[in-house]
């Protein structure tokens, strides 16, 4: 048995990032493993790399003497149970900003998609349908002077409303506190929820925010507005949102997360006034690189004995 670290990582990983670990033993497990096959290398981990998607349970880590660090190579946390973590003396980190940028801009593509018609007319051209130019048949709808409301103003809200500036919106946001320096207008939720022509979301998913957007909340939202979520699928009831949308109170949806993801209801997936991209919103080649450098350097810290960047938790 090797005397070196063990780290698992569960999703691909660049080897010359890899190589930046120094003398550990690696371990990579793909989704051809089995549970069994998992468990065993986990058991044995100081360390262990994922993507954001593997959740380990209480009896699992009551059979991991050796585990230092759980450092998800993405944005997203919500697998980690982080109070555990910390009894345990445990480091848990994310990836905070390398998927900011790209998640931004799927943001405003959805947006397009949806407003101005795009999957839909270039599905039309594909099936050899368009045979004549018609005034007015795809006619769409204009950004410019629409209102889009933006739940959450972290990172990646902020950077979607520098963007919707861009294209002439105007922009107004809620989350808990008014962040003082925004150049933007925090409103009430229920005051979003009424004057946006577009609703954006931006928020982690916690036990407050799943299936928050339900029958009542798409009610409430102004008719014919456009919800475009790249946060999480189960913040948005997906039964709600498609009556919603088959009611004709909503004017459309863009999605890159699902409610049942990767399942998404045949309604659903039918329906011309909905975009569904399958979770991308964050990878390009360079956010994904920059991801698992920050992923691995903070695996490396740990391992040296040294705390690792902007942690999700403290060890003491």
């Amino acid at each position: 048995m090797s005397s070196q670290p063990v780290v698992v990582y569960t999703n691909p990983i660049d080897p010359q990032i890899l190589a930046t670990l120094g003398e550990v033993e690696l371990i990579q497990m793909t989704p051809d493993n089995t549970p069994e096959e998992l468990r065993a290398a986990l058991i044995r981990a100081s360390a262990v790399l994922n993507p954001g998607d593997l959740k380990i349970d209480t009896s699992l880590l009551d059979q991991m003497p050796s585990l230092r660090i759980i450092s998800n190579a993405s944005r997203g946390f919500d697998n980690l149970d982080l109070p555990e973590l910390t009894r345990r003396k445990v480091w848990a980190t994310n990836v905070p900003n390398a998927f900011t940028a790209s998640t931004a801009e799927v943001t405003m593509g959805l947006l397009l998609m949806v407003t101005r018609r795009l999957g839909e007319g270039d599905a039309y051209v594909r099936r050899g349908e368009w045979n004549r130019f018609v005034p007015g048949e795809w006619d769409g709808r204009t950004l410019v002077d629409k209102t889009i409301g933006l739940l959450g103003y972290g990172l990646i809200g902020k950077a979607v409303a520098k963007r919707a500036r861009a294209f002439d919106m105007n922009v107004i946001y809620h989350q808990r506190h008014k962040d003082e320096s925004a150049e933007d207008t925090f409103v009430t939720f229920d005051e979003l929820l009424a004057q946006s022509d577009v609703v954006s979301l931006h928020t982690p998913l916690t036990a407050e925010t799943t299936h928050l957007f339900n029958r009542d909340v798409f009610a409430r939202m102004k008719p014919g507005a456009v919800l475009i979520n790249t946060a999480r699928g189960k913040v948005v009831e997906e039964a709600a949102l498609l009556e919603a949308l088959e009611s004709g109170h909503l004017g459309g949806a863009g999605l890159d997360v699902v409610e049942f993801e990767p399942a998404v209801g045949a309604a659903l997936r039918e329906r011309l006034d909905v975009v569904i991209t399958p979770h991308l919103g964050g990878g390009t080649l360079e956010s994904r690189r920059n991801a698992q450098l920050h992923a691995v350097g903070n695996v490396a810290a740990v391992l040296r004995g040294e705390v690792p960047v902007q942690p999700l938790n403290t060890v003491t």
